[in-house]
């Protein structure tokens, strides 16, 4: 096995919460679809995906790393939100969460001076990076819309939550 056990098992409980995270999402999404607000709804079933493509990146390095995977149970998702705001709020507060998360295993990582993992985890740490700013954005333009839904989902419709282009390559 490339990496020590104790990674092995941080990483697996890291496949759960981003088994979770996609659970949420997809809760969000049939949140925002039931009120008719096809934007917000496409955004975080877009959003869930990722999440389950996140959880499979780490299976496969599990796997490649000569582990185990073993995916731990998760609860159910909060599907029922008092404001829109309470919704986006949850997932801006969930990928801070999980920023921490990764940031606790590149610690470990460090700490059992395992670089492959580190390595591997560097794609999560800038991944990171864009999930938080991408909903720190969007609970802007929920906030700012205020009432007015059918304004934010017409502003993610034309602009999308991205306030600077990404430089040209």
């Amino acid at each position: 096995m490339l990496t020590k056990q104790t990674v092995i098992d941080a990483i697996n409980e890291q496949i759960g919460y981003e088994f979770s995270a996609s659970l949420q999402y997809f809760a969000i999404a049939a949140h925002f679809a039931a009120e008719a607000l096809p934007q917000l709804s496409q955004h975080f079933f877009k959003q869930a995906e990722e999440e389950k493509n996140h959880a499979l990146r780490f299976i496969k390095y599990v796997v490649d790393a000569g582990g185990c995977v073993v995916i731990p149970a998760i609860e159910a998702p909060q599907s029922k939100f008092k404001t829109p705001r309470d919704a986006v709020k949850l997932s801006l507060d969930q990928e801070i969460h999980v920023t921490n998360q990764i940031n606790g295993l590149v610690e470990l990582a460090r700490k059992e001076n395992d670089y492959i993992t580190i390595n591997f985890l560097q794609w999560f740490l800038t991944e990171q990076l864009e999930e938080v700013s991408s909903m720190d954005n969007l609970l802007k333009i929920v906030e700012r819309a205020g009432d007015d839904l059918l304004q934010a989902d017409e502003y993610l419709a034309r602009v999308g939550v991205r306030p600077i282009p990404d430089p040209a390559r």
